[in-house]
């Protein structure tokens, strides 16, 4: 016998909240979610203690993803077996290309762009599930004065949509095409940062070691890269210590 596994669901549909629950923007995609959902997210979230709210919840059938954003909820509301990670991940890329959009985001720049924000919406995710998020990409077709630009010329409106087209069929869509640089060049920094929580105790009391006893340690390390490349080379980057090792002696 075989089973037939569904596929993890997307988003039915997404809102944009005031501070006091109250709807700003709600966008349907699939039209199966039902009706008061923002109340639901009212006493899950708005009418309990903060130490107690999480990212995620179900209620009724419905799995609610939020994240806040200044004064503003951005909540999607799932169905079935969501990809929770998924959905989170889209809400947050979300508000980081509205934020370039409006500059600072707020109700009260989503109340003034409307007609910007559902463009958005509707670009970046289809039935629920994401598609286009890169910030660039968007920025090339979804502008505040698009209607002027495409008044000015006709056939430059026209170019830029082959363009357009060409780079959301890339294997890599926020790199266009013609890149040029007189020197190719890549600057690599690798940052590392090492966190540790020691347990002291007083040596008055029990005697313990000055030292102390170390109950968790981390290292996080990050590799910020400047690219500096003509075109679409391979390249292959390799990390030794042998400058270290040469100044230890080992």
């Amino acid at each position: 016998k075989f089973k037939i596994l569904e596929m993890a669901s997307g988003a039915s549909v997404i809102f944009f909240l005031d501070h006091k629950g109250k709807t700003i923007i709600r966008r349907d995609y699939r039209g199966d979610a039902g009706h008061g959902l923002t109340e639901k997210f009212q006493k899950k979230v708005l009418d309990i203690e903060e130490v107690n709210l999480t990212p995620v919840f179900t209620d009724g059938g419905h799995t609610f993803v939020w994240v806040k954003h200044n004064n503003i909820f951005l909540v999607a509301v799932c169905r079935g077996n969501p990809n929770v990670m998924m959905v989170l991940s889209f809400l947050m890329k979300l508000v980081e290309v509205l934020s370039e959009y409006f500059g600072n985001l707020e109700d009260e720049s989503i109340r003034d762009n409307f007609v910007v924000t559902y463009e958005l919406l509707d670009e970046m995710i289809d039935n629920g599930y994401p598609q286009i998020t890169e910030q660039k990409m968007l920025q090339q077709y979804i502008k505040t004065e698009s209607y002027k630009l495409a008044e000015k010329n006709h056939q430059k409106s026209t170019k830029n949509e082959l363009k357009i087209t060409s780079n959301l069929t890339s294997k890599i869509s926020h790199r266009p095409e013609g890149i040029r640089y007189p020197k190719n060049e890549v600057f690599c920094d690798v940052v590392e940062k090492l966190d540790l929580l020691v347990f002291l105790l007083p040596l008055n009391i029990l005697q313990a070691s000055p030292n102390g006893t170390v109950l968790s340690s981390e290292i996080n390390g990050a590799l910020k890269m400047n690219c500096m490349l003509t075109g679409m080379p391979n390249l292959k980057l390799g990390l030794n210590d042998k400058a270290l090792f040469e100044m230890t002696g080992r």
